[in-house]
């Protein structure tokens, strides 16, 4: 969607036009799911998350400024919904020994005819600190602009430049590590 299209559907959203939310739905939903899910790494919260986002949206789109990125606000409420969770299950003790016994955690879905290297790239993003998989999910797999990220991340563009190098870095780090290291001390 260019910039007239998306200005104009703020527009509409602004007005409270349900058919200008079911566009917006029916575009970003299957990518903050994505999002999301990679997040909290369990499909039941991330499905709770989600809901919780569009609910958000739903209430708010009316508030909407002018020339708002939707791309960037609703990343940014399903951001802020992942990181509400995350400190109420860190303070809910009983719900974090319960979940220790037998949850799993899982991330997206792979497709049946996913490469090794896919299933390789999901496992390193997953064992990533937070800020770098945040990162590296906004522009490597949501297609953010860099500056609709760092807005995302409430950060400057020059420090979520620096966020996303040190990112990639680790990530090539998990993906390569061993066989990298190794390689170093052979040569």
């Amino acid at each position: 969607m260019d910039r007239a299209e998306e200005a104009e559907l703020v527009a509409r959203l602004r007005r409270g036009d349900k058919a200008a939310l079911r566009v917006v739905y029916t575009s970003f939903s299957d990518r903050i799911f994505g999002f999301l899910l990679r997040l909290a790494r369990r499909r039941d919260v991330a499905e709770d998350l989600h809901q919780e986002t569009w609910v958000s949206v739903a209430r708010h789109a009316e508030r909407l400024a002018d020339g708002t990125d939707l791309a960037a606000w609703l990343f940014t409420i399903a951001r802020n919904k992942f990181r509400s969770w995350r400190r109420w299950a860190a303070l809910d003790f009983t719900r974090l020994s319960f979940d220790a016994e037998g949850a799993e955690p899982e991330g997206p879905p792979l497709r049946p005819d996913a490469g090794d290297e896919i299933v390789a790239l999901e496992k390193a993003l997953e064992a990533l600190p937070m800020a770098h998989r945040e990162v590296l999910l906004l522009v490597g797999v949501e297609g953010l602009e860099a500056k609709q990220a760092a807005e995302v991340l409430g950060i400057q563009p020059e420090a979520f430049r620096q966020r996303l190098s040190r990112a990639r870095a680790a990530l090539s780090e998990k993906l390569d590590g061993p066989a990298r290291k190794d390689a170093a001390v052979v040569g």
